[in-house]
């Protein structure tokens, strides 16, 4: 049996409605602490493009809520990405009852390796694709064109870029979770890989903010990767098909 008592639709939206609760106050602590170093925070996710920018040069605002605003979202940004565990154990102990108990086992090393891979997302974005992205787009600074980015834009990208890397970064928790679930399989997943291909190339197309082929590279490739990953997992896990003793 995957679960020993069908519940009601009542009792799954009202289970529901409390995770979703209990994800929403974990994200709201977590952003309130995040907005109480919010100048550190500040600093640091300015700087790829501060080191690309003339000296003397630095962040513009040009309405008087606009950098207020702009900490705010920075801060639960921050709060997100600080309350992923907790946002992803709730996801996973929601959907949990739908497992067999055995695969139940996975739960908790599911959060960790979700917690990981989203924060590392974030990381790879920070580190590897906003300094390439950012020296790209500050090349176009010429005589006669100068730039002044405006602090609201810079961040509103970098917001973007960061939670979809992180995101993206997911892949491998989002198959093993529909391997166990009996949707895909390891043999399905390869069978299926030159689909996967140009999916994570558009992904990367629409993720990464410059045009180049180099920059969109550095974001396809670790998403190739993951997808390995993601079939290496979703063999090791089994699947429902061997949890059912089905060839």
């Amino acid at each position: 049996m995957v679960n020993d008592r069908e519940l009601p639709l009542t009792e799954h939206l009202a289970e529901l409605r409390q995770r979703l609760i209990k994800s929403l106050a974990a994200v709201v602590v977590m952003s309130a602490a995040s907005y109480a170093v919010i100048e550190p925070i500040f600093t640091f996710v300015s700087r790829p493009l501060i080191e690309v920018m003339p000296p003397g040069q630095t962040l513009i605002f040009s309405s008087y809520p606009e950098a207020f605003f702009t900490y705010i979202k920075l801060a639960i940004t921050a709060g997100i990405f600080l309350a992923s565990p907790v946002v992803i154990y709730q996801a996973l102990a929601f959907v949990s009852p739908g497992l067999y108990e055995h695969e139940r086992r996975y739960l908790y090393p599911f959060v960790l390796l979700g917690s990981v891979l989203f924060v590392g997302g974030g990381l790879f974005g920070y580190f590897v694709a906003f300094p390439a992205a950012f020296k790209f787009l500050a090349s176009y600074q010429r005589s006669g064109l100068l730039l002044l980015p405006n602090v609201s834009e810079y961040f509103s990208l970098t917001v973007r870029l960061l939670l979809g890397f992180g995101a993206a970064f997911e892949v491998p928790l989002a198959m093993v979770f529909l391997g166990l679930v009996g949707v895909v399989d390891a043999r399905f997943l390869r069978a299926n890989r030159k689909y996967a291909l140009l999916a994570i190339f558009v992904l990367a197309a629409v993720l990464t903010p410059t045009p180049d082929v180099v920059n969109q590279l550095v974001m396809a490739v670790p998403l190739l990767l993951l997808y390995e990953l993601s079939i290496l997992l979703v063999w090791f896990t089994g699947g429902r098909k061997r949890a059912r003793g089905e060839p």
